[in-house]
């Protein structure tokens, strides 16, 4: 639990300023006929950004994700460990990867509750600068105007997108992960003594993955958080057949190049911080 926590920490830190990008171009209008879009590509996101706002508008609804990704991260190593105890007859059981595929799934159903909030929150202070309005100040005052407006649902809007987003992806996920530490693991060697290099290479490609899987569920959940109330009535089905009819099936990878230049070094960091936490705890506590 508490390392996983601190595996979340080091994700956002390194990750976040690309999930700017890739929020602010996911949930970009459609640029009237003759006029060209707000951004071009990641790139020129990523470059218009940092000369409108600086490096702080890279880092643009970063305390909703720090505050939550602790408890989130922890709740989602908590319930992938849990989802492979409840799939064990004995302690020592090794799983197979559809069973391992299960319990990152378990995993993904947890975070939802903590991710959802955090999510909404996040996106709609990362797109405000680009729009040129400045409704809130902060994540605090963000939670706080959601709920004034439309109670604990404003809040939590997008919860069933992050759910299909986090649980096939969760899944696939730590699947991968496991997979791969099993291919990189030295012969007569242990898994738990894989190296620094392994861990990160093992960590990153299981966030491309992850995001392989994810991407098209957030571009929709992206939509739907940031959308005006009453917008999308009939709630991921009507961002669906408005993206698809007026973007084509290519707009729900919207993002793809940030995203998957951000998954490898965020996920890298977050499972090598696992690992280092979970040795470090081991040490200190090795019967907790």
């Amino acid at each position: 639990f508490f390392a996983g926590g601190f595996g979340g920490v080091c994700l956002v830190f390194v990750g976040h300023p690309l999930d700017t990008i890739k929020v602010r171009l996911q949930t970009q209008p459609k640029p009237q006929p003759g006029q060209a879009p707000l951004y071009s590509g990641t790139f020129d996101c990523f470059r218009k950004t940092l000369v409108g706002e600086g490096v702080r508008g890279l880092y643009r609804g970063m305390a909703a994700p720090i505050i939550g990704v602790t408890p989130m991260f922890a709740v989602c190593f908590f319930g992938f460990g849990l989802g492979k105890r409840l799939q064990q007859r004995k302690p020592d059981d090794v799983l197979t990867y559809p069973q391992l595929f299960a319990a990152g799934m378990l995993s993904g159903v947890f975070t939802t509750v903590i991710m959802a909030p955090g999510e909404r929150i996040k996106c709609l202070l990362q797109i405000q600068a680009a729009t040129g309005e400045t409704k809130y100040s902060g994540s605090l005052d963000c939670a706080k105007q959601l709920y004034r407006e439309a109670g604990i649902r404003g809040v939590y809007k997008g919860t069933v997108l992050t759910l299909m987003r986090d649980v096939p992806a969760s899944g696939m996920y730590f699947m991968t992960y496991e997979w791969l530490k099993n291919i990189l693991t030295p012969e007569g060697k242990s898994v738990s003594d894989l190296s620094v290099p392994r861990i990160l290479f093992a960590g990153g490609l299981a966030g491309i993955f992850n995001w392989a899987v994810a991407i098209p569920p957030d571009v929709l959940k992206s939509r739907f958080q940031t959308a005006p109330a009453g917008k999308y009535p009939n709630g991921f089905r009507d961002v669906l057949r408005e993206l698809i009819r007026e973007e084509g099936v290519a707009s729900l990878y919207k993002g793809f190049t940030a995203v998957m230049i951000r998954a490898f070094p965020a996920n890298a960091a977050c499972f090598l911080g696992f690992e280092i936490a979970m040795k470090f705890l081991n040490w200190v506590a090795p019967g907790l």
